[in-house]
């Protein structure tokens, strides 16, 4: 009965003390409390919320120490270490909380802060991952073209960056809308491009585009300038290679050499774009 309380705040009746601590739960199924950890006068027949986990030696013990997860819980915890079997987060207990290898989207270090949920394993330990895209809400209170701040948890080469908004409304970036430089664990904040039917959120780093195009406009003209007024492309130029140079797509290049063409501060030669 006790096992099925692993990793989670319960109500728990104290049965027996020693000088090591106290027991609680019944007389056929008891777990220990530690004496540090014991409120001041307590007596047998009292009840203490604690939470079950397991110490250095996976033994079931009990605490009063408030966990920063629980089961069921999403949270973002940081990387107190590393080790031979994946990293060790601090989740505000005594014993690290493992993150396997396995379980995680991207390698993290020590100091990089990752959303996780909890889980229990199959050798019954209390473990981190970081593949929550199951335990992510669909339900979010937002419409399009809201902004709206969340954690990346996954990137994807062929669908984009994976988002957690408010760290539990599930949301993606899409490829094309994808700017290069972000990694798991930054923080990002977004306009809602589109709620999918089935309440999932497409989400833009980028303005709308009669917004967005006098900044990227601006962009390049910077690229130009610090490449000697001229750089080799056109509108024939790769999508790939204009994400890589400028961090956006190649509809919104062709939108913002538009307007800079239009405003007469660019011409478009045979292979190349210059400054006039």
């Amino acid at each position: 009965m006790l096992e099925k309380g692993l990793g989670k705040k319960q109500v728990l009746k104290v049965v027996k003390k020693t000088d090591f601590g106290i027991y609680l739960g019944t007389e056929e199924e008891r777990v220990l409390l530690p004496g540090r950890q014991v409120p001041e006068g307590t007596k047998i027949g009292d009840e203490l919320e604690v939470f079950l986990y397991r110490d250095s030696r996976d033994r079931l013990i009990a605490t009063t120490h408030e966990p920063k997860i629980q089961l069921g819980e999403l949270h973002v915890l940081t990387v107190a270490d590393t080790g031979k079997i994946g990293a060790f987060l601090d989740w505000g207990l005594e014993k690290d909380l493992l993150l396997p290898f396995k379980e995680q989207t991207a390698k993290v270090k020590k100091g990089d802060s990752c959303l996780v949920s909890l889980y229990v394993d199959k050798s019954g330990r209390l473990c981190a991952t970081m593949k929550i895209y199951e335990k992510l809400r669909t339900d979010s209170p937002y419409k399009k073209d809201d902004k709206v701040t969340g954690i990346i948890y996954e990137k994807s080469s062929n669908f984009g960056l994976f988002v957690a908004v408010d760290n539990c409304y599930c949301a993606l970036i899409p490829k094309r809308e994808a700017p290069g430089g972000y990694k798991v664990g930054d923080v990002v904040t977004a306009r809602v491009a589109e709620v999918k039917p089935d309440g999932k959120l497409d989400l833009s780093v980028r303005e709308k585009a009669f917004i967005q195009m006098d900044a990227d406009a601006l962009i390049i003209l910077e690229r130009l300038k610090e490449h000697g007024g001229e750089l080799p492309f056109t509108d024939k130029a790769d999508p790939d290679r204009i994400r890589e140079e400028f961090g956006f797509s190649k509809n919104a290049f062709k939108r913002a050499v538009g307007r800079l063409l239009k405003e007469g501060k660019i011409e478009i030669r045979e292979k190349s774009i210059a400054i006039r």
